[in-house]
């Protein structure tokens, strides 16, 4: 009898131990659900959250610090960051079907061409940057460079000078947008010539008021002209002394310290008084089995989270850090101005609602 008492009890026993895991099992993966900025805490021994972010590598330097403040601020979760060029990072989207809680592109306008309306119903531009030409202390002929003479420098026979891929990173499909409109600045129609066409299998064309850059086969000699899958693979090469100059976004000459020359707005791709003068240019570049064109526009960077997201509240919550005063103070302090407050397009998340400008 005494046997069957114990059994009792200690089925009892069991079944309440299991109603209260049962009720606390949740494994710390269910988000907030209307809080905005409530921090999430873990259960014990759960496993944490895993909030995928695909980013231009450009945004490398204050995404790694924005991951560190969500991280602190949600301790159930793990931010994997996944820097490529951002039509990379799109394709993984798109085309691979990889299911990032946040997508952040160093051109904003590559998200309304590629992920909405069957991706994404909505994106916000969060920030700004200017293209520069980075270089150190011991680039050839680096304390002879100014605005005014760049594109003779960079001509000279012993410089080696490089760029990003036209077909997978906007910083490289931008660099000969840069060079282009520099012939109409400087009166000097042999400028792209004798950068690009002479070391590249880069042409441009003219079409009416427009002129039609092919990158579809960048091909660079090598030797005079480099060109790398992604504009933060240049920085290595500078700080090893591989090339002389390259041309980066200001955010990351300023995040790795590199010396770089700012140049004129009128070419800059900076500023949207501009704004007419740069579409005079664009650039033919590979997508998928055909090709697509980029229009010259002043760089700003979006973000969105697909809808193919995992964990699409996290992601919410990761571009409201990034909107928000937070993310505002870390990308001005790495070189990159933000967008305040950001401007919204779309069907806007109503966590995101009261922190955006609405545009058309």
């Amino acid at each position: 009898m005494n046997n069957w008492k114990m059994l009792i009890g200690l089925a009892f026993t069991l079944a309440v131990v299991i109603a209260v895991c049962g009720c606390t099992g949740n494994g710390g993966s269910t988000p907030p659900a209307s809080e905005q900025t409530a921090a999430v805490t873990p259960v014990s021994g759960a496993e944490k959250v895993t909030v995928k972010v695909f980013l231009a590598g450009s945004l490398t330097g204050p995404f790694e610090k924005i991951k560190a403040a969500f991280e602190a601020k949600y301790p159930n979760t793990e931010v994997l960051l996944e820097p490529a060029g951002s039509v990379d990072c799109i394709k993984k989207v798109t085309e691979n079907g990889k299911p990032a809680d946040v997508v952040a592109s160093a051109d904003y306008a590559l998200i309304p061409q590629y992920m909405v309306p069957k991706y994404t119903d909505w994106y916000v531009t969060f920030a700004k940057n200017t293209m520069t030409i980075a270089y150190t202390n011991k680039s050839a002929y680096a304390s002879e460079l100014t605005k005014d003479n760049w594109y003779t420098i960079l001509s000279r026979d012993n410089v080696r000078w490089a760029f990003s891929d036209p077909n997978l990173d906007p910083c490289g499909y931008r660099t000969p947008m840069v060079i282009k409109l520099a012939e109409g600045y400087y009166g000097d129609d042999t400028i792209f010539k004798t950068l690009v066409e002479d070391h590249s299998g880069i042409t441009a064309t003219k079409e009416g008021n427009t002129w039609i850059i092919d990158a579809t086969n960048p091909a660079p000699d090598g030797t005079k002209l480099t060109i790398r899958p992604k504009s933060v693979e240049l920085v290595q090469m500078l700080q090893a002394g591989g090339i002389d100059y390259a041309w980066e976004y200001r955010s990351v000459a300023v995040q790795n310290d590199l010396e770089f020359l700012e140049l004129p707005e009128a070419i800059d791709l900076s500023s949207v008084d501009y704004a007419d003068d740069y579409k005079t240019v664009k650039v033919e570049a590979v997508k998928g089995n055909g090709t697509t064109m980029y229009t010259g526009a002043p760089i700003v960077y979006g973000a969105t989270v697909p809808n193919i997201a995992e964990h699409p509240d996290y992601g919410i919550l990761f571009v409201q850090m990034l909107i928000g005063p937070e993310g505002e103070a870390i990308l001005a302090a790495d070189g990159q101005p933000p967008i305040v407050p950001a401007n919204g397009y779309g069907t806007i998340p109503k966590e995101l609602s009261g922190m955006v400008t609405m545009k058309s």
